[in-house]
């Protein structure tokens, strides 16, 4: 039997990291650093520390990504794709081709550079937790087959775009896509899963903070009574992409404090009359 703390670990193992530089993604970068691991990371800046290798990249500009992609070195054991924008930018067109576009086409160039018991692991968000109701709208966009393809499906509805200013419909997006790879990836060995965190104290957070206030983020009380931190979401995702979730595939994981069980106990009278004793 090997000990949990062996299959934590990525020793021998390539991991790629988009979104390095900052937030949840240097966390990320770290953690697995300290766990063995040779990283490649990719931001538009290079952070300059903790990496083995930085690619430059700017997950909005196609050529960008695609230049990326021949940039990352060899084989590639896990991905993590943590790169992302708020809508606090307000440019939903933008917010979309960065989320879910440029991650997707990064994600397409590297899976063929990943083996058997590789993984893939993604960011979503709490903002997608009504990802099944708007399905039907969402899997239009999951199913273009191009960057190119995803920015003329989002002129041609401008109102999935709007609600939610190309947030909620990027990070739903990325849950459809995650999903819709799970058979092909797993007959080659492969699993792929996504995380969706609550407010976490990040730089995006500071750009909602700008753009709607510190009232709006107050807006998302947790059963925890707090914010996560970078480190706690990164510590999920490296979970998820280590050989301890060897049989997690194709999953969300609500990375949330608690917030949609407090949401669906509120809108169920009998559960919430148990929760109240």
């Amino acid at each position: 039997m090997t000990a949990l703390d062996e299959l934590v670990r990525y020793d021998g193992k390539h991991v790629v990291v988009t979104g390095c530089a900052s937030g949840i993604g240097a966390q990320v970068a770290r953690q697995l650093g300290e766990l063995g691991a040779r990283v490649t990371g990719l931001d538009l800046k290079d952070p300059h520390s903790g990496l083995d290798d930085f690619v430059a990249v700017d997950l909005a500009d196609p050529d960008s990504v695609e230049a990326a992609a021949g940039g990352v070195d060899g084989g590639v054991d896990a991905l993590f794709n943590v790169a992302g924008v708020s809508s606090g930018v307000g440019d939903p067109m933008l917010v979309v081709r960065i989320n879910f576009l440029g991650m997707r086409q990064f994600t397409e160039a590297m899976m063929q550079r990943i083996p058997a018991g590789g993984s893939i692991t993604s960011v979503s968000s709490l903002a997608a937790s009504a990802y099944r109701e708007n399905a039907s709208t969402t899997a239009g966009l999951v199913a273009t087959a191009s960057p190119q393809q995803g920015v003329q499906w989002c002129d041609e509805h401008p109102d999935a775009l709007a609600d939610g200013g190309g947030y909620r419909l990027s990070k739903e997006a990325t849950i459809l896509y995650t999903m819709s790879r799970v058979a092909e990836l797993g007959a080659r060995g492969i699993r792929i899963n996504c995380t969706a965190p609550g407010v976490t104290e990040t730089p995006i957070l500071d750009q909602l903070r700008t753009a709607y206030g510190q009232q709006y983020l107050d807006s998302f009380s947790t059963p925890l009574g707090r914010a996560s931190t970078p480190q706690e979401q990164a510590a999920v995702l490296v979970f998820l992409g280590s050989a301890a979730a060897s049989y997690v595939t194709g999953q969300v994981i609500w990375a949330d404090g608690g917030i949609l069980a407090q949401r669906f106990t509120a809108a169920n009278d009998s559960l919430d009359h148990i929760s109240g004793r």
